[in-house]
């Protein structure tokens, strides 16, 4: 084996997860050495010394876990996939929230700053990527077909964009964990009427979006260079309430469309991302968001489509920033 077949994948996720586990299989197949770490495990199964303009290379150091010591230096790609931040229960709120603070601000910052491996996806990449208006716009730059879409906390903006386009759903701006009397409930996009909105709107800013009228939907996996689309069959506004009701095709997007995508995600510094799309009664196809790190183990499952192996791939060569 050479010097550069022995350089590990970093994969940093949580404890259980089934994706991550799909791709560490095929890095395995492959002979390619991994170290999985959580940064959850910070002050009891993960250590990390770095050091900084000593030497001729920018970081120098390891990280250790209980059964991998890894030279950062020598990393030839990272996969971020769903790592998890501790929050140090065992302490008490200040040396928590100080606790916490210094490891996403140590280690992160530490593994940010290794500029020779690939990163699938760089966590501040993911996040400039993240904000869905900073994603319409950009979709609209590249000639996506994006449905006429309104932010604000404008009470009387709101009514008149739903008045005026008739058929308006309302999405969320960003996922968080959200409960009601301790049953936890997530935010679907709905459709909403000028009754519905009330001063409450003025809270905080609100996306509502013309409703398309859409036949099916199709997620587009981007990993590197390959595109996996695969169409998705309900009946529903948002497919996500019901993945039982669920069915699955896959498809070839048009040249021009999946050209578009891979130029979407070089905006943003992207290795890889999930993207949702709508198909209307025409065949044409409406922008609806991209997941900078989206789910996609259920879909190879689903379909047979090799995407662990497409990961894997990508992550063997690590073919740098």
């Amino acid at each position: 084996m050479t010097e550069a077949e022995r350089r590990p994948v970093l994969v940093a996720t949580e404890a259980d997860d089934i994706t991550a586990d799909m791709v560490i299989t095929e890095l395995n197949r492959r002979s390619v050495p991994v170290v999985r770490l959580n940064p959850a495990d910070f002050g009891v199964d993960l250590t990390v010394s770095a050091r900084f303009g000593t030497c001729p290379a920018p970081v120098t150091g390891q990280v250790r876990t209980p059964s991998r010591i890894t030279d950062l230096a020598r990393l030839r790609a990272v996969y971020w996939r769903r790592p998890v931040w501790p929050t140090f229960q065992h302490l008490g709120d200040d040396d928590a929230r100080f606790a916490a603070a210094q490891v996403r601000y140590g280690f992160g910052g530490t593994l940010y700053a290794l500029d020779s491996a690939l990163w699938v996806n760089h966590p501040l990449r993911n996040a400039a990527a993240d904000y869905k208006p900073a994603q319409l716009a950009i979709a609209h730059k590249l000639g996506l077909t994006v449905p006429p879409t309104l932010v604000t906390n404008d009470p009387d903006e709101a009514r008149g964009f739903i008045a005026d386009r008739g058929q308006v759903i309302y999405k969320t701006l960003r996922w968080t964990p959200y409960e009601r009397d301790g049953v936890p409930v997530t935010g679907w996009a709905e459709p909403v009427t000028t009754a519905e909105i009330d001063d409450s709107v003025r809270v905080a800013p609100h996306l509502f979006q013309a409703r398309v009228d859409k036949v099916a939907d199709v997620r587009v996996l981007v990993v590197g260079r390959q595109v996996f689309a695969v169409r998705i069959d309900s009946g529903l506004l948002d497919w996500r309430k019901d993945y039982s009701a669920l069915s699955y095709t896959v498809v070839d997007l048009p040249d021009r469309l999946g050209r578009t995508l891979l130029t979407y995600l070089d905006h943003f510094g992207l290795a890889s991302g999930s993207f949702d799309l709508a198909v209307d009664r025409a065949g044409d196809y409406w922008w609806l968001e991209l997941n900078p790190n989206g789910q996609w183990g259920w879909l190879e499952e689903k379909t047979g489509l090799k995407m662990a192996a497409a990961f894997a791939d990508l992550l063997t060569r690590g073919d740098g920033p």
